[in-house]
């Protein structure tokens, strides 16, 4: 619609600037000292949302970090659609990777490098930003109610209590999500899923303290090299993971969608050379976007004990950890997983040492049936605005609030990303490119408009 496109237009620097202001905020939500940060932030996305059109918007406390919510209610026979997001980033760390600081963004070649300029900041704001376009030009189509939380990055372990207290609060027709990613924008693709996780830590116990690897070297179970070997039995020659029961559960892929995938454009020296990589790994038997869409996976997360700073110190360590992750397709249950690993880490605890796990977060699998009006009217706006057809993929990330969205609130989901999977989520120097900014404030309203349409 011209009117849109000649408003934004207008206010495109603006809408830049805003954004830049909301990636100065360094709201890590893993890490207590930046509290008054999450607080800050969650008050700069209140003030957007009044500032864009929103009738009300709210802060609301919950036992870790505050959600944001915002609404514009003007006609209650139209539909209404949730947008749901996340204000909190993962931690910046390690700093010195970075080429500049996280929370001070930098544009290189059309692109912003900040913590959060994609996952989900640059992807929230363009919401807020479609949303002041349609209300200032007088063209909003349908109710529009905006979910936007603190704790993502962390799981998300209070959204949930605040979801079931919240029933009619967000009462909807639709949740609309941006917090996932395009195969590129020469080929854009709407993702129909995404995966499910289950996070879990290891601590491995040997001796009652450190000890002199010279004096006691050879005697000693090491608790790394412990760890080590546990992590290592976790996965066969064939890159298959091998914890008992660990598969029973999977919904196994059709040929008919494994030839459907078959068909995503995938340039595997383009991807190698991006990661730096001569080779890649994974799963016998399955395709590289295979293995990261449609199989689960064990990752090894972080590892540490003993001494690891500067110079040399020859210590046999008492202490060994590890962070270890999986990711879960259809049909697996981040519940029964998450007991599983526990129970296994624990049994295959070698002699000489003792284990421990614990739980940190989890979350369910979630698909987007690609019949519905719901995807239609996203994969109709994608062809609006890039003249062609998105291409359906799952996502190979974790929403962990979705399946309980769709429990709790009986309403779909539906994923409208414009991030790449080489913005380095999750890692330093992660960035946005400008023109996707303004691509997903372009298209945005005509789901909205084709959603309405159809909904009628």
């Amino acid at each position: 619609m011209q009117v849109w496109k000649d408003y934004q237009q207008q206010h495109k620097d603006r809408f830049l600037e805003e954004l830049l202001a909301l990636l100065r905020i360094p709201s890590i939500s893993a890490k207590s000292e930046h509290k008054t940060d999450m607080i800050a932030c969650a008050n700069s996305v209140k003030d957007h949302l009044i500032k864009a059109g929103a009738t009300t918007a709210t802060i609301y406390e919950t036992a870790g970090h505050p959600v944001v919510y915002g609404e514009k209610i003007f006609d209650a026979s139209l539909p209404t659609v949730l947008v749901y997001g996340h204000y909190d980033v993962q931690p910046a760390d390690p700093l010195d990777l970075w080429h500049t600081p996280p929370f001070e963004p930098t544009i290189r070649d059309g692109k912003i490098f900040a913590r959060g300029a994609c996952d989900d900041k640059g992807q929230v704001f363009m919401h807020v930003k479609a949303f002041e376009t349609m209300v200032a030009t007088n063209t909003l189509p349908c109710n529009i109610k905006f979910i936007i939380e603190g704790e993502e990055e962390v799981g998300s372990p209070n959204l949930g209590t605040f979801v079931k207290a919240n029933k009619e609060l967000l009462k909807a027709d639709v949740i609309l999500i941006s917090d996932s990613s395009m195969l590129s924008m020469e080929n854009p693709s709407l993702d129909v899923g995404v995966r499910g996780l289950s996070y879990i830590e290891v601590e491995v116990t040997g001796p009652n303290r450190d000890l002199h690897s010279g004096v006691y070297g050879g005697a000693v179970a090491n608790p790394i090299t412990m760890l080590a070997k546990m992590i290592a039995s976790c996965h066969d020659e064939n890159n298959h993971i091998t914890i008992p029961g660990f598969y029973d559960d999977v919904l196994e892929a059709s040929a008919e969608d494994r030839e459907k995938m078959s068909k995503v454009p995938f340039n595997e020296a383009e991807y190698k050379a991006d990661l730096g990589v001569d080779s890649l790994w994974g799963e016998k038997g399955y395709t590289t976007n295979e293995r990261t869409g449609i199989r689960p996976t064990l990752e090894l997360n972080g590892i540490w004990g003993g001494y690891t700073g500067e110079g040399a110190k020859t210590v046999l360590p008492s202490k060994a950890f590890a962070k270890i992750s999986t990711r879960l397709v259809p049909n697996q249950n981040s519940t029964k997983i998450t007991e599983m690993l526990l129970k296994h880490f624990v049994s295959i605890a070698p002699e000489g040492v003792v284990v421990n796990a614990s739980e940190h977060h989890g979350g369910e699998p979630y698909l987007t049936p690609i019949d519905s009006i719901e995807y239609k009217a996203a994969e109709k706006a994608v062809f609006a605005t890039f003249g062609k057809e998105p291409i359906p993929i799952r996502g190979g990330g974790s929403i962990p609030i979705c399946a309980l969205f769709e429990k709790e609130l009986g309403i779909k989901i539906v994923f409208m990303g414009f991030g790449l999977d080489s913005d380095n989520l999750h890692s330093p120097n992660e960035k946005y490119d400008i023109f996707n900014y303004y691509k997903g404030i372009e298209t945005i309203p005509y789901f909205h408009q084709f959603y309405t349409e159809m909904k009628k």
